[in-house]
């Protein structure tokens, strides 16, 4: 599904250059679910907006499904995003002026689907998170837990082919952190290919396997004995 080929990102103002990423060569394969690690300012988000097509790098080759998409300009990226993949972050980025129900329908209104089809697809996948009966509430009237299961129902309610989650309980208690994990964990089963950024050595558990980040580069991969089998 991804693979990257020398990937690098530098980040250039008047008087510094940063070296975000330096020479990223991964493959993750459709159905993994991938935890990307590391200390702060090591480049995960950065790498995790690339394959989200977020970002550009400055040099290297990004392939995602079989499109070499590292010099697509934006209105290509944004085709090819909006059809395959969804978006979880820290801080849930919902609107507060919407409801729930409302902040789910989104993605479908962009992507052309009638009032009938939105309709059916939101209600499903509110049913599928367990927060159905708060569909006509507004996202601060929710828990941290309830908005971020909101966040992943918005993510997935078109059926995109790739969940990209960045720190998706870094603002969670643990027991709200672990309803979001095992979420994405049962998505994942369901063929879902997940990868998520995280410092969390518990939600990285969750991975079948685990790239660890250091100073932009690629130090190590662990793969889950289970994962092998």
């Amino acid at each position: 599904m991804i693979k990257t080929i020398n990937l690098s990102k530098i980040f250039r103002t008047d008087e510094v250059e940063t070296t975000a990423l330096d020479n990223i060569s991964v493959e993750i394969q459709k159905g993994e679910f991938v935890a990307i690690m590391g200390p702060s300012g090591c480049g995960k988000s950065t790498l995790l907006n690339i394959m989200g097509m977020l970002d550009n790098p400055s040099g290297g080759q990004y392939h995602f499904l079989e499109h070499e998409v590292s010099r697509f300009n934006e209105k290509q990226r944004a085709r090819l995003r909006k059809h395959n993949i969804g978006f979880v972050f820290q801080n849930f980025n919902l609107i507060d002026e919407l409801t729930v129900f409302e902040n789910v329908e989104l993605p479908l209104i962009y992507l052309g689907y009638n009032s009938a089809d939105r309709k059916q697809l939101v209600e499903e996948v509110l049913e599928q998170m367990q927060i159905a009966h708060r569909k006509r509430h507004f996202p601060l009237q929710l828990s941290g837990g309830q908005q971020q299961r909101v966040a992943i129902a918005r993510a997935v309610v078109a059926k995109p082919h790739l969940i990209l989650a960045d720190e998706p309980t870094g603002n969670l208690d643990s027991s709200h952190g672990e309803e979001v994990m095992n979420l994405l964990e049962k998505l994942n089963k369901n063929g879902t290919t997940v990868i998520i950024v995280t410092h969390s050595q518990r939600d990285a558990e969750y991975a079948q396997r685990v790239i660890r980040l250091f100073d932009g580069q690629v130090v190590n991969e662990n793969i889950k004995a289970a994962a092998i089998l």
